[in-house]
This record gives C-alpha cells, sequence and structure tokens, in this order.
C-alpha cells in the first residue's frame, strides 16, 4: 500500500496539471449539472415499513387530495380586539380566500359545496353528521367554533373559545418537498398581505418551515476559526490554505453531485448538512495530516519538497486511506436498517467522504507540486535548523511521559469522565421535532404556543385515523362511522374526533383526531397505542379496519424500528471495523481498546445531548431556549458517523506508535515517541472538526442544531479524553502485550505496510540535503 501510494504522489507532485485538470472537468460537470437541474431537498420524514406510513400510502391510493402535504396558518387578532369585530373579520375572510386560491393549495370549499348540494344522498354529508353526533362535544374547555361567511362554516377555519384566534389547516396537492420553489413562502405572503389590512399577525407553523439553509453564519464562523487552527498548527498561509481547497473542493463534487441527484431521488435537508459537515471537517483534517507529514519530512529530514511529499503520501496517505475506510464502512452500516432516509444519508456522505480521500491523495499532491519549497516559509527554515525533534516536541513528549508514569490515575479519569457524562443518557427520549422544538423567537415556536394556549396542545400535532370498509369494496355506513367514532372519542386523553374526508366511492373516510396533550408527550403515545390496540376489536365488531397516522405515530414508528435494528447496525460496523483495524495495527488489543473507548465517548454524548436539548441545562451558552426529545434518528445516525471519525484519530495516533514500535522502540517508548508525534495534529484536527460541527448548533432547524451540537461535543469528548488520554494510558498497561497477535494469524493477515516500512525498505530515504527555502529545480544550494 505504502508503495503504491508513494507512486501516485510521486506522479501527482510530478505532474500536478494532469491531475488538477482532471478534479477540475469534474468539477465543472458537476456545476454545469446543478445549473441545469434546480435543486430540490425535504424536509419529510419518510419511514417505508411502518405502519404510520403504510397508512399514508394507502391514502394516496385511496384518497389522493388527503395525501398531499399539510398546512396550517395561525391568525392571531391585534391587542384587545376579537377576529369577529368588524374591523378584522374582512381581512381574515380575504386571507383564507387568498390561501385556498393559490397555486397548489386544495380548495376544501369547493368539495364540500358540491356535496352540500347533494343535500341528504350525499354520503360524505350523512358521513359528517353521524360521526358528529356520535362524537359530542369536546372534552376540552377551549372548544373552537367553525369561521362563518354567508352563513355557512368556511371549512379548515376555526375560531378559538376567547375569539383571540383563529387556525386554519389546509393541504396542498403534493409533498411539500414536492412542492415547486417558493410555493409555502409565496402562500404565506398572500396571507400576511391580506391579513394585515385588520391588523392580523399570520404565524406559520412548524409544518409550514421552509427548507432550511445550509450554510449560514455559524458555519462559516466554523470555517474560519478552522483556518485560524490550520495557520497556527502550519504557521504559513499557503500550508494552511491546501487543506481549505481540499474540503471547499471535496464538499462542492460530494454534496453538489448528491444535489444533481434530487430531482430523481428525495434528498432530505439533514442529508446534505450532515455530507456537508463531514465532508469539510475530514477534507480539512485528512490534508492536514498529510501536509503536516510532508513538512516534518523536509524539516526534520532534510528531503526536497518532490520527496517528501511521495513520502507523506506513501505514509501518512496510507492512514488516511484507512481511516476513510472506517468512516465509509460506518456509514455504510446504516444500509442494513432499511429505512430510506437513513439509506440516501449514509450514501451521500460515504460518497462525499471517498472523494475527500482521493482528493487528498491525488489533488493535494499535485497542489504542492506547484507550491514545491514554499511550502516551509523562510522563517519556519531557519528555526527548525536550530531545533531537533525532541525539541519541537517538547510538550507532547512531556504530556505523553506523564500518561505513561501515572496511567493509573490517567486511566481512572479517562474513565469517570465519560461515565458521569453518560449519566442523563439514561432518561434520553426520543421524538420528531415540533414547534416547541424551535427558539422562542422563531414563528414556528410562536405558533405553537398561540395554538396551544387558545386551542389546547393536542391541535399542534392531530391524529389522522382512516377507517377502511373490509366488506369487499362495499361503502361505510354512517352507522360504522358512528360507531368507530364513539370507540375513538372515549379513549382516554381525546379531546375531540371529526370527520375529515372521504373518497368518492365512500369505502374510506378519514377522521381527525385531536389529543388532549402535546406530541410529544407520553399520554399522546399512549393514545396511539390504544388507538392501534382497537384495530382487531373494530374490524370483527364494524367490518371496518383502521389505521393511524400523524406526527406523534411516525415518531412512535421511527423509535420502534431504530430500536429493532440498532444491535444489528452496532454489530455490523464494529465487527467491519474490528477487521479493518486488525489489519491495519496487527494487534488484537489496539482495537479492542479503541472500541471500548468509543462506547464511552458516544455514552457521554448521548448523556450531554439530553442534558441539554430535553433538561435544558446550559442552553443559553448555544443560543437555545427551548427543551425537546431527542431526535429519533439521531442515535443511530451519530453513532456510525462517530465511531468512523474517532477510528480517524486512532489510526493516525496508533499509526505512529506503530511504526516507533517496529523501528525497535519498546512498548512504553513507542507509546512516548508516537504520541509525540502524532497528538499535535490530532490536537489540531479535533479543534478543527469541533469547531466546524459547532457552526451547525446555530441551525433554525432543530435536527441540524442536534446533530451539530452531538458530533462537536462526541468529537471533543472522544478526541480529547480517549485518544489523548485513556488509550496512551492503556497502551502503558498493556506494553508489549498491546502490540501481540497470534503467530498463525499474523501469517494470514496481509502486510498493509501502513507505517512505510515496506517503502523504507524497497526506496531508501535519500541523502538529507537541506535545499534552500524557495528552491526551485535550478537552485537547490544549501542555505547559508
Amino acid at each position: 500500500m505504502s508503495v503504491l501510494l508513494y507512486r501516485l504522489g510521486r506522479f501527482a507532485y510530478g505532474k500536478p496539471w494532469y491531475v488538477i485538470g482532471g478534479w477540475l472537468a469534474v468539477l465543472a460537470a458537476v456545476v454545469a449539472l446543478l445549473v441545469a437541474n434546480p435543486v430540490k431537498l425535504s424536509n419529510e420524514v419518510r419511514i417505508d415499513g411502518t405502519p404510520a406510513q403504510e397508512v399514508i400510502d394507502n391514502l394516496s391510493v385511496a384518497l389522493p387530495e388527503a395525501s398531499g402535504g399539510q398546512g396550517m396558518l395561525v391568525f392571531k387578532a391585534p391587542e384587545g380586539a376579537r377576529i369577529d369585530d368588524a374591523s378584522v373579520r374582512p381581512a381574515l375572510l380575504a386571507a383564507v380566500d387568498a390561501v385556498y386560491r393559490h397555486d397548489h393549495v386544495i380548495d376544501a370549499r369547493k368539495a364540500l359545496a358540491q356535496e352540500a348540494a347533494k343535500g341528504e344522498s350525499s354520503p360524505l354529508m350523512r358521513a359528517q353528521a353521524a360521526v358528529a353526533r356520535a362524537a359530542g362535544r369536546p372534552s376540552s374547555g377551549k372548544t373552537p367554533v367553525p369561521l362563518q361567511a354567508g352563513g355557512q362554516p368556511v371549512p379548515g377555519v376555526t375560531v378559538s373559545a376567547n375569539g383571540s384566534t383563529a387556525l386554519m389547516q389546509f393541504q396542498f396537492d403534493e409533498q411539500t418537498y414536492e412542492l415547486p420553489s417558493g410555493t409555502i413562502d409565496s402562500t404565506i405572503k398572500v396571507a400576511e398581505q391580506r391579513a394585515a389590512r385588520g391588523g392580523l399577525e399570520v404565524l406559520p407553523s412548524a409544518t409550514m418551515m421552509a427548507i432550511p439553509e445550509i450554510i449560514g453564519v455559524g458555519e462559516i464562523v466554523g470555517i474560519l476559526v478552522a483556518a485560524v487552527v490550520l495557520l497556527v498548527t502550519l504557521g504559513s498561509v499557503v500550508a494552511a490554505g491546501l487543506p481549505l481547497v481540499i474540503a471547499l473542493v471535496g464538499v462542492t463534487i460530494g454534496v453538489g453531485g448528491a444535489f444533481t441527484l434530487s430531482t430523481v431521488f428525495e434528498i432530505h435537508s439533514l442529508t446534505a448538512v450532515l455530507a456537508l459537515m463531514l465532508g469539510l471537517a475530514v477534507g480539512i483534517d485528512y490534508a492536514l495530516f498529510i501536509v503536516n507529514r510532508e513538512r516534518q519530512l523536509i524539516l526534520d529530514d532534510g528531503l526536497d519538497a518532490h520527496e517528501a511529499t511521495s513520502r507523506a503520501i506513501g505514509t501518512a496517505g496510507s492512514a488516511v486511506f484507512f481511516a476513510g475506510s472506517t468512516v465509509i464502512i460506518a456509514l455504510a452500516g446504516l444500509l442494513v436498517i432499511g429505512i430510506t432516509l437513513l439509506t440516501t444519508m449514509a450514501i451521500v456522505a460515504a460518497v462525499t467522504i471517498a472523494i475527500a480521500v482521493l482528493l487528498a491523495l491525488t489533488l493535494l499532491p499535485a497542489l504542492l507540486g506547484l507550491v514545491k519549497e514554499r511550502i516551509c516559509p523562510t522563517r519556519t527554515w531557519h528555526r527548525a535548523r536550530q531545533q531537533n525533534a525532541a525539541a519541537g516536541h517538547a510538550r507532547a513528549f512531556r504530556w505523553g511521559t506523564r500518561l505513561v508514569r501515572h496511567k493509573y490515575a490517567a486511566l481512572a479519569a479517562a474513565v469517570l469522565v465519560p461515565v458521569i457524562l453518560a449519566v442523563p443518557a439514561a432518561g434520553m427520549k426520543m421524538g420528531l421535532p415540533s414547534g416547541a422544538s424551535f427558539n422562542t423567537n422563531t414563528p414556528q415556536r410562536q405558533s405553537y404556543e398561540l395554538v396551544s394556549d387558545a386551542y389546547g396542545p393536542g391541535y399542534n400535532g392531530p391524529l389522522m385515523v382512516t377507517v377502511s370498509s373490509s366488506t369487499n369494496g362495499q361503502p361505510l355506513t354512517p352507522a360504522t362511522l358512528a360507531a368507530v367514532t364513539s370507540d375513538l372519542r372515549h379513549t382516554k386523553d381525546t379531546t375531540s374526533v371529526s370527520l375529515a374526508g372521504m373518497n368518492s366511492t365512500g369505502t374510506t373516510a378519514i377522521l381527525s383526531l385531536i389529543p388532549g396533550t402535546g406530541p410529544n408527550d407520553d399520554a399522546t403515545k399512549d393514545l396511539v397505542t390504544a388507538v392501534r390496540d382497537k384495530s382487531t376489536q373494530t374490524s370483527n365488531e364494524h367490518q371496518a379496519t383502521i389505521g393511524i397516522t400523524g406526527f406523534t405515530a411516525l415518531a412512535i414508528d421511527v423509535s420502534d424500528r431504530l430500536s429493532d435494528v440498532l444491535p444489528v447496525y452496532v454489530a455490523t460496523v464494529l465487527g467491519l471495523s474490528l477487521i479493518v483495524l486488525l489489519l491495519v495495527f496487527r494487534s488484537l488489543m489496539v482495537p479492542v481498546m479503541a472500541t471500548l473507548g468509543f462506547l464511552l465517548s458516544i455514552a457521554a454524548t448521548f448523556g450531554l445531548t439530553t442534558a441539554v436539548f430535553q433538561w435544558g441545562w446550559l442552553q443559553n451558552l448555544i443560543g437555545l431556549d427551548a427543551t425537546a426529545p431527542v431526535v429519533s434518528l439521531l442515535p443511530i445516525i451519530i453513532t456510525g458517523v462517530l465511531y468512523g471519525l474517532a477510528m480517524d484519530y486512532q489510526m493516525f495516533l496508533g499509526t505512529s506508535m506503530r511504526e516507533a514500535h517496529i523501528h525497535g522502540a519498546t512498548a512504553q517508548g513507542a507509546t512516548i515517541a508516537g504520541f509525540a508525534r502524532a497528538s499535535s495534529v490530532v490536537v489540531a484536527a479535533a479543534t478543527i472538526m469541533v469547531s466546524v460541527f459547532a457552526g451547525f448548533i446555530f441551525n433554525a432547524q432543530p435536527m441540524i442544531k442536534q446533530a451539530g451540537f452531538a458530533l462537536a461535543t462526541g468529537i471533543l469528548i472522544d478526541a480529547f479524553v480517549i485518544r489523548m488520554t485513556l488509550i496512551p494510558a492503556a497502551m502503558a498497561l498493556a506494553q508489549e502485550k498491546a502490540w501481540w497477535i497470534p503467530a498463525w494469524l499474523d501469517r494470514l493477515l496481509p502486510d498493509l505496510d501502513v507505517e512505510g516500512d515496506k517503502l523504507a525498505q524497497k526506496i531508501p530515504l535519500p541523502r538529507p540535503a537541506t535545499p534552500q527555502p524557495h528552491a526551485t529545480a535550478q537552485n537547490t544550494e544549501p542555505a547559508n
């Protein structure tokens, strides 16, 4: 491996424009496709194979007009006024009319008028009357009343009991992510324009949230911090700029390539953000690791830039290749879950990581071929000549020595800290983001609280119950619907039940069930379970099948599905990654140590995420003022991603220790030497990753906010507590046993030569030359 990569690096350095031209062609193709195909992102959480999703899919066939995206607007009357005031009411009616007339909004008034014209012969009207009688009055004291226009109720619009608020619920003709760009924003705008005439404030719900910005101020600040860390670590603007170029090209090709397919495959906004976060972080880190190794070979070993680059690709590049492989394996493990959202997320992120690795191994040496000896500025060059390698790594050497000397205390502290931080994870609750998950200054949160106060918390997450005839296509009778409604109405924590629609044949009806509690409350989850338990009874007694979907039902199904597949996923990822680590380190204990350390860091990550987002601890530090359950998808995503990234640092530290060991150092000496050599770049790489991920904490989307926080804290704990403290202490405790492997297994394993030992034997180091900084091919005289 090292010899192959050495030759690849040497070619790229010597023929830079061949490599650069090839990547520029790929980049141009991606940009051209993006211009030709507009980007379509989704916020829909679709979980195939779950009961709630099956209900939605069945509705798309039986009642297509009910399967589109849902919208909800809240109209708030001016202070001291009421909705039915003469100065307010016309503006509200105009706003409602404008929304119903807007493109891609289904006008429920037309269907209602057509059914009303049929009178008693209308199956819908008879069913509606039967359901209304069986439902009785809502159990909540905040009983809303329909908005009236011309003596008739306006469908989908109710006024709160105190008259201060109106709630409009409607449907689009397509799922929100399939709507043309700007449809949601323009729908809100037309409502605001009409409502403003009466002083009404319009607040959209979380279902009306547009796709969040992918790059904002927080993300840009994170990248700037990464640039500062690179500058401090490498001491040169030129050297610091190369990792940034590699990362930006990588995410442009990786994420941009995914965007070009968004018209064919559904791309969730979290998919794009995760690929962007990972692409930026690993792209910078992998390039940093190689550039740092090249500079060491120039400054410490006196190699010219061409040879140093080739050897850096052969040695550090090997570590980058296998580090990237562990990340890709961890992401690919998500494919075993069988959830489309996670599958797409894993593929896009894995391809972005693979591109980052390829760029680091090809484009980076090509760029270094243009930079040549300028990778080391003159000041750094002269300072390096006056100091030996040990002095240059004195601080890391001293810290590594202390860890080895005080291994028991270091090991105890490194275990105790994550264990304490993991305690809140025992109380972790999972769910999907609702309006309550947003900050108080956002329309989504204000809408959520206004609806809760005026109507009741259940109106923020109505449940959709489908009733379908099970008698060979015979229509549902009013008596059947009345009986089902009565059963539902008397289920614990049900506020109200009403008929929301029926197909033309009368075989499928939709009931809107309003819970008495909020979308993420335990009582609402119990209500969903109770309704599902009634399914068999309803089928036997009323010859009708019922299904339930909605926000809470989807959240329950997601949690159940993920809890079932999590053990399989973890076993798959750990098994494959342990094989990779075994091949790289040729040791039994090192892969086990690395994996056990990861389990500590992931437990601490979930503990911190629970404490901050669910319990509300220290939220002011990250600009958050909302408590919410941990996003259901987050644990499995973070487990896979963080495992791959943790193994990056394990690879960088471990290969340095192994290199020292196979070159004759004792186990403890190799631990100290390897730590001193690699710790500075690991600290810089971890700082960069934390900075990039932390930038996403300030994204308005709760899913992205939680993902950014979990990844940032996870890297912080894993890099500094586990890799930089626990692993060296554990290696010192194990001593020579850390590198033990049975002889028979050692003979079976291929020698990947990540440390470059075969490279050194096949292509010996040239005689040190200490060339002039900024030297060219025509000027390589030693500096004075």
